[in-house]
C-alpha cells in the first residue's frame, strides 16, 4: 500500500508570523542604528554621546540577534514548506 502526499496547501505552521516578526524586529534594530548616527548624537570609539544614543545602542544590539534568528528560522521553514509542497 502506497501513501501519496496530498497536494493541498500546508496547514498554517507559523512561517508567515516568523517572517513578519523577524523582519519587524530586525527593521527596528536598523532604524535604531540609523537614528543613533543621524539624530541622537552619533557615537565615538568609547560609545554613544548621549543618553538617548545609549538607549538606541541597547535596542539595536538586542534586536539584531533576536530578529536575525527569527528571520532565518522563518526563511528555513519557508524553504522546507516549498520543498514539501513540490510534487514528486
Amino acid at each position: 500500500m502506497t501513501a501519496t502526499m496530498p497536494t493541498t496547501s500546508q496547514p498554517d505552521d507559523g512561517t508567515r508570523e516568523l517572517l513578519q516578526w523577524g523582519a519587524t524586529i530586525l527593521g527596528s534594530a536598523i532604524l535604531a542604528g540609523l537614528l543613533l548616527v543621524t539624530v541622537l548624537g552619533g557615537f565615538s570609539h568609547v560609545g554613544a554621546k548621549t543618553n538617548s544614543g545609549w538607549f538606541a545602542v541597547i535596542v539595536a544590539l538586542g534586536c539584531i540577534p533576536f530578529g536575525g534568528l527569527l528571520l532565518s528560522l522563518g526563511v528555513a521553514k519557508w524553504f522546507r514548506n516549498r520543498r514539501l509542497a513540490r510534487p514528486r
